[in-house]
């Protein structure tokens, strides 16, 4: 059994391609929370969602998110009756907000909701949240701090990026999903997929429990960088990493990753390559994703290397 963490387009693609080369049921998506919010009275998980829609083969390509065939006609009334019209919610997308919101209503957790709407999208493998408690990400800026979906999207991360607090995180548990597959004896490694260090994978890693399991694990742990050329493929990463004081690159992840990554796949011409900066490996790869076809290959070399630790 393999464990996936994600978040972002670049985590939702690599999933996929896991999950296209494993066996079903061998795969377990686990999914960031920093993300979620309340919009117009629904829950919205983006993370969840684009994971979902990518693994069951439904996810909009042109735009990057949300759902394939997609209409506007909810968002073109909204607009014309004056309501907040800045974050975008598809007609089809909409039903699963509000479906998981009716769910929450009669007492299902983030857990349950999310592994029914797998379930019924015809996944064969398990997408669990980290974490069934609220965690989110609230962004410190040169102009004050922002709930995360202020600043991605109201915002389109203009502001200079400050910090980051993970609200909730110091009371939050890790979901029984990713317990479980941490601790099954089945697990064969651990993949971080090329998610955004601070904003998709710092919300695991700021929960007390996930971030000690991940510490304590017995199998190897890969991850697979964001960074090609100092820049991210996709998202805010680089600007972040900049306005951190950090360069773009693989070596940026050593602050980020120390004690939970023993090894990552990089761009070739990363400088980290053939390197290893505070006890990480780094291996080259094309870690470019075009197509599905990529996604499987690239799959296979973080298989590859984890299998090659163990």
């Amino acid at each position: 059994m393999i464990l996936a963490l994600a978040g972002g387009v670049g985590g939702a693609r690599l999933a996929n391609g896991l999950a296209h080369v494993l066996p079903a049921g061998e795969l377990t998506v686990a999914v960031n929370v920093g993300d979620d919010f309340t919009h117009l009275g629904l829950p919205i998980c983006p993370d969840i969602d684009t994971v979902t829609y990518t693994l069951a083969g439904r996810n909009n390509r042109e735009l990057g998110w949300g759902v394939s065939g997609e209409s506007w006609a909810f968002m073109d009334e909204l607009k014309a009756l004056g309501g907040p019209d800045w974050f975008n919610l598809g007609d089809r997308d909409l039903a699963k907000h509000a479906l998981r919101g009716e769910w929450q209503r009669q007492g299902w957790t983030l857990s349950q909701v999310t592994a029914e709407l797998a379930r019924r999208q015809g996944i064969p493998h398990a997408i669990v949240p980290m974490s069934d408690d609220p965690v989110r990400s609230m962004v410190l800026t040169d102009e004050g701090e922002l709930p995360f979906q202020d600043y991605f999207v109201r915002r389109r991360c203009e502001p200079r990026f400050v910090s980051i607090r993970y609200a909730g995180a110091e009371q939050a548990k890790i979901s029984p999903g990713l317990a479980e597959a941490l601790a099954d004896p089945a697990l064969e490694a651990v993949v971080v997929c090329p998610s955004n260090p601070v904003l998709s994978i710092g919300p695991f890693l700021a929960v007390t429990d996930i971030a000690a399991a991940l510490r304590a694990r017995r199998v190897p742990c890969v991850a697979v960088s964001p960074f090609i050329g100092g820049e991210a493929v996709k998202g805010p990463a680089a600007k972040i990493m900049r306005e951190l004081g950090e360069e773009p690159g693989a070596a940026s992840l050593v602050g980020h990753y120390a004690g939970i990554v023993d090894a990552v796949l990089c761009d070739h011409a990363d400088p980290a390559a053939g390197q290893t900066l505070g006890g990480i490996a780094f291996h080259a790869a094309d870690t470019l994703m075009r197509d599905d076809a990529d996604q499987q290959r690239l799959a296979h070399e973080a298989l590859a290397l984890a299998r090659g630790l163990a």
